[in-house]
């Protein structure tokens, strides 16, 4: 049974900083790609950005480029999300999500290519 649980949101000033965790158990963490999506109220979930199960692949959204920062800690069965210069319209709930054995950047911003996915946790980013 894969659970990943996400941590870290919160409420924070425009330009400040948060760090989102999401751990992961159940199956064997280093096999697969790893993402962070957000769904924003009245919007579509949408990529934020993922990481290849190394590590060493790295895929963000226009949006944040820049700005976040994905990492992960195999050793911890943990997927990280440095979020810096936050926006207003970084507001939204943040999932994680267990995605393919693989990575590319198509397959990995897709939502349909990740089976797993975690409760969510709120970032607010006021102004």
């Amino acid at each position: 049974q894969v659970q990943l649980v996400e941590s870290g949101g919160g409420l924070v000033q425009a330009g400040g900083s948060l760090r989102l965790s999401c751990a992961a158990s159940g199956g064997t963490f280093s096999w697969y790609v790893m993402g962070w999506f957000r769904r924003a109220p009245e919007n579509e979930r949408e990529f934020v950005a993922s990481v290849s199960p190394s590590g060493g692949t790295t895929y963000y959204a226009d949006s944040v480029k820049g700005r976040f920062t994905i990492s992960r800690d195999n050793a911890k069965n943990t997927v990280y999300l440095q979020m810096n210069s936050l926006k207003p319209e970084d507001t939204a709930v943040y999932y994680c999500a267990r995605g393919p054995t693989y990575i590319s950047r198509t397959l990995s911003s897709a939502p349909a290519s990740y089976a797993y996915w975690g409760q969510g946790t709120q970032v607010t980013v006021s102004s």
